[in-house]
């Protein structure tokens, strides 16, 4: 093994959180090593005339037949990555053992799926960027559920400010805040005269249109009426920039992107690069010439020293191709490591390295909003499949007192029609060839008919952190190169089932009420098929892994304090959402982007000290 370079910092992961933090210590001075397990895209994105770089990532997602999120970007055997045609239905007493990269033993499978390469899941993310409720942080407290942060949304607030200007988010918070909303319990308070950077992106006919049939329309869930309000959704992506305001990478490269056009593939990959990806922020924290990033470098292992307990030596495996499985083993060291490679990876490196694990929660309390979806058809043509995968929602039933009985949800209003249930279009050709009656004007005739009218409703419903959900390894179960694959045990108890089943009831006032025909099916052969009460409900993942080494205010109890410093280890800081201890309602991209500035600013005190 070589010997071990010094930095200040070594960032394990290339992906925003670890992004951030490097672009923050590089402005600081700081000398930053990033390591990343997967291949590079820098060049592929921001060479926008070469076609054998960013060319080539929309040219594989075209000619791909399943449109899968990570369509674009190729499997690695050295840093395997999940996908969503690898999940299964589990039989009872049964493990899916070798399918795919997870390893899951149930009873439910865990549905979501992330990114293993520079760049990270926000290769493919959609963009939305909520803020937390203020409840959010407080739910032990205010409902007797679930887990409550060690900090207050009021000390994340400063932070959710620097987040939306460093990743460049279009929105409008008077839409947000104390006066956009009759339900009092998902107000969100801003700064005075406070905005997001860039005006927010315009709804689509979709939404207006639901905005102006829903405008007088409550729900009522135990004994409390709630409206159904249609909101606009921030955004990072591209908008109209306010005041001298400019996105992400503006000066000095082509990477910034257009304004966002509308086109409707931003999940997985945006052909103008409207929407904000972490190389943005990679590349600036290059640029300034103390970070460098050292790819294909697999971390498998952190030494400890054990006078102090500091973490002494990061060691990785370097490979020089995707086609071999030869490696060769490194070392660096630092006086601050910090682990951004994922929630699941996080937790896989941890445990692999038996570190930060005093308090048994590494990988424990694992999360996702599992998404219930319903669709069907309005009585006229709303403009199906344009714009952004979605621009509106309905924020009203994120909170509220009825937390102490079931899940809260958030409804994602989506524009690309029945893509998500049913595969659209790709499943529609698919009907008419297998039946042996194609007929192109038939089908034009179908298509001409059926797309326009076509929407679906996505549920975010939350999910209460859990022991028994969790990310582990075994000697059993490795990838290629020898390092561990993530084992998933995973459940969804009765709270977030009767969450669904309330979603459900909500979605039916709402159809009712514009007289959309209900197309909404679940199979009980589908991987995420649940039952409650009589009833079977379908869910899928929203790709929001979330907990695997939660923030708390007691060593016993979790693995980082509010610093987000390891209770175990003084030099060593887990960022990302595995520090989040619930996951609530919001997507939770922009929360961990705001504890990474926070992260980056308590690293930066532990280095001048």
């Amino acid at each position: 093994m070589h010997e071990s370079e010094h930095f200040d910092v070594v960032i394990v992961g290339a992906g925003i959180s670890g992004a951030i933090v490097a672009e923050q210590l590089g402005a600081a001075g700081k000398k930053v090593l990033v390591l990343e397990a997967g291949t590079g895209t820098q060049d592929r994105y921001f060479n926008e005339g070469d076609k054998a770089g960013y060319h080539a990532y929309l040219e594989r997602y075209y000619r791909s037949y399943v449109k899968i999120p990570n369509a674009p970007y190729p499997n690695n055997p050295n840093a395997p990555q999940p996908l969503v045609t690898d999940i299964e239905k589990i039989p009872a007493g049964q493990v899916i053992a070798n399918h795919g990269y997870f390893v899951q033993t149930g009873p439910n499978p865990f549905s979501s799926t992330y990114t293993r390469s520079e760049g990270g899941t926000t290769l493919h993310w959609l963009g939305t960027c909520l803020r937390m409720l203020p409840e959010d942080f407080h739910i032990r407290e205010k409902f007797g559920r679930g887990l409550d942060w060690p900090i207050s949304y009021e000390d994340l607030q400063p932070w959710y400010e620097k987040a939306e200007h460093g990743i460049g988010v279009s929105g409008d918070a008077g839409l947000q805040s104390y006066d956009a909303i009759d339900n009092h319990s998902v107000h969100i308070p801003f700064s005075k005269d406070y905005n997001y950077p860039m005006e927010q992106i315009p709804q689509s006919y979709l939404d207006v249109h639901m905005a102006k049939h829903l405008r007088d329309v409550d729900v009522s869930i135990e004994n409390q009426q709630y409206p159904v309000q249609v909101i606009a959704t921030p955004q990072a992506r591209n908008g109209m920039p306010r005041g001298n305001y400019r996105p992400v990478g503006a000066v000095g490269y082509p990477g910034i992107g257009q304004r966002c056009a509308g086109n409707s593939s931003c999940v997985p990959i945006c052909p103008i690069q409207a929407k904000y990806n972490a190389l943005k922020t990679l590349h600036q924290a290059q640029a300034l010439g103390n970070v460098s990033v050292r790819l294909q470098s697999v971390v498998y292992d952190l030494e400890v020293n054990p006078d102090n307990g500091r973490i002494s030596r990061v060691l990785y495996k370097q490979y020089e191709s995707t086609e071999s499985a030869q490696v060769e083993k490194k070392a660096v060291s630092a006086d601050i490591v910090v682990l951004a490679a994922h929630a699941a990876e996080n937790a896989k490196i941890l445990l692999a390295a038996n570190v930060a694990n005093s308090s048994d929660q590494v990988g424990r309390n694992l999360m996702d909003h599992p998404v219930l979806l319903t669709w069907g058809l309005m009585p006229e043509a709303i403009g199906a499949f344009r714009g952004p995968g979605s621009t509106s929602g309905i924020p009203s039933l994120r909170g509220g007192a009825f937390r102490s009985q079931q899940a809260a949800f958030r409804i994602e209003i989506g524009n690309w029609g029945w893509s998500w249930p049913k595969d659209a279009p790709v499943s529609t050709l698919e009907q008419y060839v297998d039946a042996n009656s194609f007929s192109g004007k038939a089908y034009k005739e179908h298509v001409a008919e059926m797309y326009p009218r076509m929407f679906r409703l996505g549920f975010l419903v939350e999910q209460l952190p859990s022991a028994n959900n969790r990310v582990s390894i075994s000697e059993d179960y490795k990838d290629r190169i020898g390092n561990y694959r993530p084992v998933i045990s995973y459940h969804i108890d009765d709270y977030t089932k009767a969450g669904m089943k309330q979603a459900k009831a909500v979605s039916d006032t709402i159809f009712n009420h514009l007289n959309v025909s209900d197309y909404t099916q679940y199979s009980e052969s589908a991987p995420g098929y649940v039952e409650y009460e009589g009833h079977g409900y379908e869910y899928q993942g929203a790709g929001h892994l979330v907990g695997t080494h939660i923030m708390g205010d007691d060593p016993k109890h979790s693995v980082v304090n509010r610093e987000q410093r390891s209770w175990d280890h003084p030099n060593l800081y887990l960022v990302g959402c595995g520090n989040m201890p619930t996951i609530s309602t919001s997507n939770p991209t922009l929360t961990m982007a705001a504890l990474c500035y926070w992260a980056a600013d308590n690293i930066l005190q532990d280095l001048a000290a």
